[in-house]
């Protein structure tokens, strides 16, 4: 890192500048330090902007991929492979297998996130606007679940922007003030674990949008060249390293991760809570090695947990679900 000097209207001003190297080409970053500064005040900004440097770069370059890299053709063919075991082609649900579906997956996307309301209680409050005893809060991110699930089902869109707006929106307009709207500049995100650790990094709040541009610039790329599974677990894990949001980026991930698979004619899935720690791992496993088996074998392993049900009327399963409808290949 080393201090560069610009000269702006008579003015001296400072940046604090670091070079390097991302997918083979040589990048810097700056950090503004002030102007008319003295060589103590220059230091002393310069010690205090190097950590933030240093996180605006390695979250960002975590965040770009897979736009900084393609998959191999022997990787593009593992992952084609996995992607090819999906045991159903194309999702003809009743509307009670979608009430069912929604129920299962409000419970457990919710669940996932902390939220106290059971299964049971999701059934009640969704068939008979029967509200449990719970924090408000999560009664109505159930119904804004289901409301987005809903919304997927019928909305023409693959993967935009505005989609994400929207879904951040219907799931939480009733719980949280900033709903339907990116982090502001200086919200950043970093998860640690039990012993400080950091376990995750959003991307930097200035590059959020940029980000996610480039990603909705890289599906419409690729949706013709990428198995519908291995393009959901690229916008999913993706979205969720940039974590545009200050809060619900893994709801409206999972909703995005459906929203491609009903796009391209594959059913809807859902990560159960007893499968959570597989869920984290697949995630760092992509954040740090680019790994996507992890979550493909996620995926498959849960649509096998659809697929138990198929043909099983009155199952009488952890949820009771019915979804024969749902045709084999």
């Amino acid at each position: 890192m080393h201090i560069e000097k610009r000269k702006v209207r008579g003015k001296i001003q400072y940046y604090l500048s670091h070079s390097y190297r991302k997918a083979g080409r040589v990048k810097k970053a700056r950090v503004y330090l002030g102007a008319g500064l003295s060589p103590d005040e220059v230091g002393k900004k310069a010690a205090d902007a190097e950590r933030r440097l240093l996180f605006r770069v390695e979250a960002g370059s975590a965040a770009s991929d897979p736009l900084s890299a393609r998959l191999s053709p022997a990787e593009l063919s593992e992952l084609s492979a996995l992607a090819g075991r999906v045991p159903v082609k194309v999702a003809h649900l009743s509307e009670d297998d979608w009430q069912k579906f929604t129920e299962e997956f409000a419970y457990d996307t919710n669940a996932i996130e902390g939220s106290t309301v059971s299964l049971a209680e999701v059934g009640g409050i969704l068939e008979r606007d029967r509200w449990p005893d719970k924090p408000k809060e999560e009664i109505s991110e159930t119904y804004g679940v289901a409301k987005a699930i809903k919304f997927i089902r019928h909305t023409k869109a693959h993967v935009s922007i505005q989609l994400m707006l929207d879904l951040h929106r219907i799931v939480f307009v009733n719980s949280k003030p900033f709903a339907g709207t990116f982090r502001k500049r200086g919200v950043e995100v970093v998860v640690t674990d039990g012993h400080g650790g950091v376990v995750h990094r959003g991307a930097p709040s200035a590059q959020v949008r940029k980000l996610l541009e480039r990603l909705v610039g890289w599906y419409e790329k690729n949706r013709g060249r990428y198995p519908p599974l291995v393009l959901a677990a690229i916008i999913h894990n993706q979205f969720e390293n940039i974590h545009p949001f200050q809060d619900g980026n893994g709801r409206v991930g999972r909703l995005l991760l459906n929203n491609v698979l009903l796009k391209h004619g594959l059913p809807p899935l859902n990560i159960e809570l007893k499968n959570r720690q597989e869920y984290y791992a697949s995630l760092q496993a992509y954040e740090h090695g680019h790994d996507l088996k992890p979550s493909i074998k996620l995926m498959l392993k849960e649509y096998r947990a659809l697929g138990k049900l198929f043909g099983k009327k009155g199952s009488n399963s952890r949820k009771g679900s019915n979804l024969a409808a749902i045709k084999r290949n």
